[in-house]
């Protein structure tokens, strides 16, 4: 696929349903906090299930995906915290530049983007690694967000059994395990997919919206560093961990790759908000909100590129 077919095809498709939030939120008080529990509480955990339940995609690439957002995660907090402490940051700046480049917006973002790129298989392997992600977010995240207040490690972390994202995973796949998964056309699957379905321009408008509220603020030239991480070393990451599990699927190998490479997470930033101990100098949350900012805009160029690569089999 050429560079102008991955961005008329995948990127703008998802960037003009952006706007139209970001066009939103510029003019309007849009509370993007009620948006954020529909979506986390009724519309993914619909998408999730219906997904999952009717994908093609077997419980060992489920497992190889999973395994591999683990190892993608580590290495890149890993590598961030090396950069990050080589480069003299301390707490809490460098726990946001650890956030901001671990973690990438593979939920509103990234579904769409795979399912514009890659088709079906594509949204149901976002949608996996959302549901891995969502742990380490919770497990590795905590951690990173909170190392520095002197807040309990780990008192977080029961906080992604709170999340239906995790029980719609476990629901869907012992419903495909014990057989009992309603036929696609029945009224229940048609409800989930509908219901589903609204999942991806919502997230999108989110997305919109929360750009439009970041203020960037004197973070704007700290996080160079954070954006290199996410936008160009993260996918070179993601591709040695495609050759290293042995991904069998090619498809789902891509779609793996593309998701490291999205721009920083907007999670993060609520981990960020929730351990702010304020004070003064720069703080995790406005490191962050930029970080999301600067990388989001930094993507398109980016993601065109690497879509265009991975479709045309050059990478993986």
């Amino acid at each position: 696929m050429s560079l102008l077919s991955a961005l008329t095809n995948a990127i703008l498709p998802v960037l003009s349903v952006a706007a139209v939030g970001f066009l939103l939120g510029a003019i309007r008080d849009v509370e993007v906090e009620a948006l954020g529990t529909v979506t986390i509480y009724i519309l993914t955990p619909a998408l999730v299930f219906h997904s999952l339940t009717t994908t093609s995609l077997g419980g060992k690439t489920a497992l190889t995906l999973a395994v591999g957002v683990a190892a993608f995660t580590l290495a890149m907090a890993a590598l961030a915290e090396f950069v990050g402490r080589a480069l003299g940051e301390s707490e809490p700046v460098l726990g946001a530049l650890v956030l901001s480049s671990s973690f990438p917006n593979a939920g509103n973002y990234g579904i769409p983007l795979s399912q514009f790129a890659f088709g079906e298989v594509g949204r149901s392997t976002a949608i996996l690694y959302i549901a891995a992600q969502s742990v380490l977010t919770y497990t590795v995240g905590v951690y990173v967000a909170s190392r520095g207040n002197g807040t309990s490690n780990f008192a977080a972390v029961r906080e992604v059994f709170k999340l239906p994202l995790v029980y719609a995973v476990f629901a869907a796949g012992a419903a495909r395990a014990l057989g009992v998964v309603p036929p696609v056309d029945s009224a229940a699957m048609e409800t989930l997919k509908l219901t589903g379905d609204a999942a991806i321009p919502v997230m999108l408008l989110m997305l919109g919206i929360q750009l439009a509220n970041t203020d960037s603020g004197a973070a704007i030239a700290r996080v160079g560093v954070s954006n290199g991480m996410k936008l160009v070393v993260a996918p070179l990451v993601a591709v040695g961990v495609v050759f290293l599990l042995g991904f069998e699927d090619a498809t789902v190998a891509r779609v793996f790759v593309l998701e490291c490479a999205m721009p920083a997470a907007i999670t993060p930033l609520i981990l960020c908000i929730e351990y702010d101990e304020g004070g003064p100098g720069l703080r995790a949350p406005e490191y962050v909100s930029t970080a999301i900012f600067v990388s989001t805009l930094a993507s398109v160029p980016a993601l065109t590129l690497l879509i265009a690569l991975l479709q045309s089999g050059a990478l993986v």
